[in-house]
């Protein structure tokens, strides 16, 4: 059975505040819990006008104290922002506060401007230490004898499940050489999906993290009642990144009906084909989409994710999604 999760960036819709994607976010995990979703994951992006879960550990927090069984974590943690100390030290806290229900994915990019990544007190120009970080990460949620120089308290011992996540054949090559799940960001980079997946199951090494290798893919979603609809509710989502391209973020946008109106060809062209690992439309829609997904890539699970201005609507996207995915799981893969 392919397992379904759930990525959530809590938008900030034009019209709300900060305070009211948050309520949503929790709304939100709670439903997905409910409509039986393996995971929740937030994402870690600074200086976003219509993204409310910079302080991804916090919001974690916020979450996991609001749900009862689904695993929480981030999807990731853009680890270049921080010290390998301070991420085993907060995530070794949830997973103390939710024990069992945390994940730390880990990914290479700043998640924001450079402007903003200097206000973050990186250290830009400099060699790549992402493998080493990682390790020492690692290092620090193992069982720490009692007089190392260095540990996280909490955080050690706590053997919180670390992802490394990308888009590119760096983060493939680094999960497999150091046994440990892999998650695409295929929902908004896909052009070297396949290539990444092959890639890291062909040279993936067992380690005491993971025997074998485990996959997930990010996959777009906008489900409605019928298909008319839902590709009316994505426009808001397909208007957000569009403007992000165009270097002019802001809030999640109310829908329109002709999103040509509001973008121009090369750009909604370039769009379109950054979230064409997606699945928009009604129930028998989402059926055909999501299978054509699955039978292609072959994940272990799928992560789904969108963006609706209407929290209400958004929840039923979910809803249906999860519906599909339950069925999905009923029916033998060709092959």
């Amino acid at each position: 059975m392919t397992r379904f999760s759930l990525l959530d960036l809590s938008p900030i819709c034009e019209g709300a505040t900060a305070a009211e994607a948050l309520a949503n976010t929790l709304d939100l995990a709670r439903a997905a819990e409910a409509f039986g979703y393996h995971r929740f994951w937030l994402a870690e992006h600074h200086n976003m006008p219509g993204i409310a879960s910079a302080a991804t550990a916090v919001v974690i927090g916020h979450v996991a104290a609001g749900t009862r069984t689904i695993r929480v974590g981030a999807g990731g943690i853009m680890l270049p922002n921080h010290a390998p100390l301070m991420v085993a030290e907060q995530f070794g806290t949830l997973a103390t506060l939710f024990p069992e229900r945390i994940d730390l994915g880990l990914g290479r990019a700043p998640g924001t401007d450079g402007l903003t990544a200097r206000a973050l007190r990186r250290t830009l120009g400099g060699g790549d230490t992402f493998p080493q970080d990682v390790v020492e990460l690692l290092g620090y949620f193992d069982d720490a004898a009692e007089d190392a120089p260095v540990r996280a308290i909490p955080g050690a011992g706590t053997h919180v499940p670390v992802w490394i996540l990308g888009s590119s054949l760096f983060g493939a090559q680094l999960a497999a050489y150091l046994g440990l799940p892999y998650a695409f960001a295929s929902h908004f980079a896909p052009d070297m999906l396949e290539e990444a997946i092959a890639t890291y199951r062909q040279t993936f090494r067992p380690s005491r993290w993971l025997a074998r290798p485990y996959v997930m893919i990010a996959a777009g979603l906008c489900a409605a009642e019928t298909d008319e609809e839902a590709r009316y509710l994505r426009s808001s989502h397909v208007l957000a990144f569009a403007r992000i391209r165009m270097g002019r973020p802001g809030k999640l946008p109310r829908p329109v009906a002709d999103v040509t109106a509001e973008i121009p060809a090369p750009a909604l062209a370039q769009v379109e084909q950054a979230l064409s690992v997606s699945a928009t439309g009604g129930p028998e829609t989402l059926h055909r989409q999501l299978a054509a997904i699955l039978a292609r890539y072959r994940p272990d699970e799928v992560m789904l994710t969108g963006m609706i201005h209407d929290h209400a609507a958004r929840l039923r996207s979910f809803e249906i999604g999860a519906g599909v995915m339950r069925d999905l799981a009923e029916v033998p893969m060709p092959g």
